[in-house]
């Protein structure tokens, strides 16, 4: 039996559903909100509702953004002949600390994973070949997780964009094997960029 009011309770339980938020964790962050005055609360609420409302996937490489098309798809400096194919949007935000990188992307938001009923056709492939298809693209670099399900796609699409007759390369391993690109250091992720490899 829980010694907190049900509204608190309730607050702890909102927070232990986000990722890697545990039952302690969540007691601190729901008296932390519970400390803060109205107005931050209210800001706090606010900037969570607008996201949810402004935010948008951008309809060529799908990143999450307040524009169609997002802020780097319509960047004319920006080489739209080069695309960079990631796992997920925060994987954009780690290959763009790295200030190297001036292609374009795509986010496949997933892996193909038989394990967890997740097959080409719920992740963002048919799209990418598209885009492939309908524009003048020389390069499509390969840059999903170097785990098991990152590994196995970046070997189907590889087939797949090769019969288009383009360069297909894949990051240098300088990732750690079972690591994101989300945490992965600039330096790091600059050299996977620089090794990478025809595949």
């Amino acid at each position: 039996m829980s010694s907190y009011s049900p509204s608190i309770e309730k607050l702890i339980e909102s927070f232990e559903r986000l990722p890697s938020i545990g039952h302690k964790t969540a007691i601190r962050l729901a008296f932390h909100m519970l400390d803060m005055k109205q107005e931050e609360t209210d800001e706090f609420i606010k900037s969570i509702t607008e996201a949810k409302k402004k935010l948008k996937y951008c309809s060529i490489c799908f990143n999450i953004a307040d524009t169609d098309p997002c802020p780097i798809c319509s960047n004319p400096k920006r080489d739209q002949s080069t695309i960079c194919v990631v796992e997920d949007v925060r994987d954009i935000m780690a290959m763009e600390r790295t200030h190297e990188y001036k292609g374009v992307y795509h986010v496949l938001h997933g892996t193909i994973s038989p394990m967890n009923g997740i097959g080409p056709d719920e992740i963002k492939i048919k799209e990418l070949l598209n885009r492939i298809r309908d524009n003048d693209i020389k390069e499509v670099i390969i840059a999903t997780n170097p785990r098991v399900e990152g590994e196995a796609t970046s070997i189907y699409l590889s087939k797949l964009i090769k019969a288009f007759n383009i360069k297909v390369t894949r990051i240098a391993h300088g990732i750690p094997v079972g690591g994101d690109l989300e945490y992965t250091d600039e330096i790091t992720l600059m050299k996977a960029m620089e090794g990478r490899r025809e595949i």
